[in-house]
């Protein structure tokens, strides 16, 4: 009797191949152990003063990885982590590499392979950046940010934090299952719009975390100033960091908002301008309303 090993699985049952959220997985002991983890992947200081010298080419790196990100369809934790694998190798090396953009996409390219079971195509990624580069340079690429990065890849971000912060938030009786996903969606947003601010850089993911989300519900404008208080407060300490610091934050995340708004609607707008009257300006519903 002869005996195949080929795997017949269909394939419509492949994509789903992830596992839902688990609220046992949750908790402050998990939330602890990312607080202890996440100082390991900040990038140095140094490279951390020389960026915000001059910010804007590190910012177009980073704008350009998310519009690849969005275009590809990736999910929502390979940007950041993208971001993250980027500024460490940068603060590692101390230096650019000739093509910036493929350093760029080997770090999402390493960053779908991790977070996706379907991950982003070299191919793909040589297109979205008019082959500018080939495969064959961004598999070099990928192995010089492995061997760089000694193949410590699975760096904590912001995303890693929100579905716990979220979760006290819900233990709270705060919000209901469609607010939820509501907060979910405009803080991933924010959190994306800090990782292309050089303003934010080196700021711990456990606190960008938590002002996104502090900011969030703020922006929804269904809880009352106390409410939003003790809320505050709560993450404040689910992140160990000082209320002030959050406070702080959390008012740089809506002016680096405003700006980015302001600068869409000076682009082109009677119907943005009308967009925004008729919404508050706290956090847009999607990620493609703000103009990276």
């Amino acid at each position: 009797m002869s005996v195949s090993l080929w795997c017949e699985e269909v394939e419509e049952d492949q994509t789903e191949a992830r596992a839902a959220w688990d609220p046992t997985v949750s908790g402050h002991r998990v939330i602890q152990r990312l607080l202890h983890v996440e100082e390991r992947y900040a990038p140095s200081v140094l490279y951390i003063t020389l960026i915000q010298r001059e910010p804007e080419r590190r910012e177009e790196l980073a704008k350009w990885a998310l519009e690849v990100c969005c275009e590809c369809g990736c999910d929502e934790a390979v940007f950041p982590l993208g971001v993250s694998l980027m500024d460490r190798f940068l603060s590692a090396s101390l230096s650019v590499p000739v093509s910036p953009y493929c350093l760029a996409a080997g770090c999402i390219l390493i960053a779908s392979k991790l977070a996706e079971c379907d991950n982003v195509t070299a191919d793909t990624l040589c297109a979205a950046a008019e082959y500018s580069f080939q495969p064959s340079n961004l598999r070099e690429m990928e192995r010089l940010i492995l061997a760089t990065l000694r193949w410590d890849t699975a760096a904590v971000t912001p995303q890693d934090f929100l579905p716990h912060f979220l979760a006290s938030v819900e233990d709270r009786g705060d919000g209901g299952r469609g607010d939820s996903d509501t907060l979910r969606r405009h803080s991933d947003t924010l959190a994306a719009m800090c990782a292309c601010d050089s303003g934010f850089l080196g700021a711990p993911p456990s606190i960008v975390a938590a002002a996104s989300l502090n900011c969030a519900l703020r922006g929804l404008g269904n809880k009352g100033p106390a409410q939003l208080a003790v809320i505050c407060e709560a993450l404040a300490e689910l992140c160990q960091a000082d209320l002030v610091v959050l406070q702080c934050y959390s008012d740089m995340i809506e002016y680096a908002l405003r700006q980015r708004l302001r600068s869409g609607l000076q682009q082109g707008p009677m119907e943005k301008e009308e967009e925004v009257e008729n919404e508050r300006p706290g956090t847009p519903t999607d990620m493609r309303e703000i103009d990276f």
